[in-house]
């Protein structure tokens, strides 16, 4: 439910409101507005009547309405405004695309210092590279772990740039959040309920990928469970789906963004990289992604492609990179964004 506070209401009411929610056995989750404050009540609703009932004649309370989403808190019912997402040198919504770039995995120093000064120097306002990497075969490169997170903030200090990485197990999410500005949950890792609880309960954002066959309401609800904890940092990314086509890697169906759009208040984030897994087709679908109004890009960039220790076919070169970053700028400014 939704608790709609009167303009002016105070934030001793709006206290008050929260406290007699936690009472009635559900999670309180107050957000301030310009013009007015709502407070959701969120939980196992046993008798929503009684609840209302008791809700409504508290004071500065305006009215009480459900929210008709199973995803209560990621909901635009309970906010309209659209979150605007950041940390360092990354801002994800609003008028601004944040552009996330770098290799799959952090290999060496050279390796992702040299990707650090060629996404940073391209107009990327992020540093992505993995150090802990899930990979299908047991048999394939793992990453480099706390050495590859150690590198990773190394490049940050020289180059200012955030660090976005993935965290892979509750147990590492303290050791990366150390070193990370953006904890990314993998598409394998979506639905990893004890993993979202965990990062839902530090303070950093989140990108969460949406895993490879889940629908858009389990991929909304799996960003639930970090709201839930209290994280509202949380930027949505479509990664690509699993169908019956092989002509890409996986198929990124780009309406998933004006659909998520009329949805929900958090920022989407478009990878084009997996999402078709052919480095060529990358900056059409980066393209296309603005103009259906993405928030945000994750981009897989490597010094040497066809030498890096994964995903080199998806993988851009510093000077492709270059030139959709320029292209990419002329779409958002003709959708009135900037990158």
């Amino acid at each position: 439910m939704i608790v709609v506070m009167k303009p002016g209401a105070s934030k001793e009411q709006v206290d008050h409101v929260s406290r007699r929610i936690e009472e009635l056995g559900l999670k309180s989750h107050p957000i301030f507005g310009e013009e007015r404050t709502v407070v959701a009540a969120v939980g196992i609703e046993k008798n929503p009547a009684s609840v209302r009932a008791q809700l409504e004649p508290l004071e500065g309370v305006e009215q009480v309405v459900p929210i008709a989403a199973p995803y209560k808190v990621a909901s635009r019912e309970l906010q309209p405004i659209p979150t605007v997402v950041r940390a360092g040198s990354l801002e994800v919504g609003g008028k601004k695309i944040g552009v996330i770039a770098g290799p799959c995995s952090v290999e060496s120093e050279q390796q992702i210092i040299d990707s650090a000064k060629m996404v940073k120097l391209a107009g990327a306002t992020a540093l992505r590279g993995g150090a802990f990497k899930p990979r299908t075969s047991p048999y394939s490169f793992q990453g480099l772990k706390e050495e590859g997170l150690k590198l990773l903030a190394y490049a940050r200090e020289l180059t200012g740039l955030a660090v976005v990485t993935e965290v892979m197990t509750p147990n590492a999410v303290e050791l990366v959040t150390r070193y990370a500005d953006v904890l990314q949950i993998g598409a394998r890792n979506m639905q990893n309920y004890d993993l979202l609880a965990e990062v839902g309960m530090q303070p950093k954002p989140v990108l969460i990928k949406r895993g490879a066959s889940a629908t858009v309401e389990e991929f909304l609800l799996a960003a639930e469970y970090i709201l839930d904890r209290g994280n509202k940092q949380v930027m949505l990314c479509e990664r690509g789906i699993r169908t019956f086509e092989t002509h890409v890697r996986f198929t990124l169906p780009l309406a998933i963004v004006p659909y998520l759009k009329e949805r929900t208040h958090l920022p989407v984030v478009i990878d084009p990289s997996h999402g078709t897994g052919i480095a060529s087709l990358v900056p059409a679908m980066a393209k296309a992604a603005i103009a259906a109004g993405a928030d945000g890009l994750i981009i897989e960039v490597h010094p040497n492609p066809d030498k890096a220790w994964s995903d080199g076919a998806q993988t851009l070169a510093p000077g492709a990179f270059m030139t959709m970053m320029n292209e990419c700028r002329r779409v958002a400014e003709a959708v009135d964004r900037s990158l």
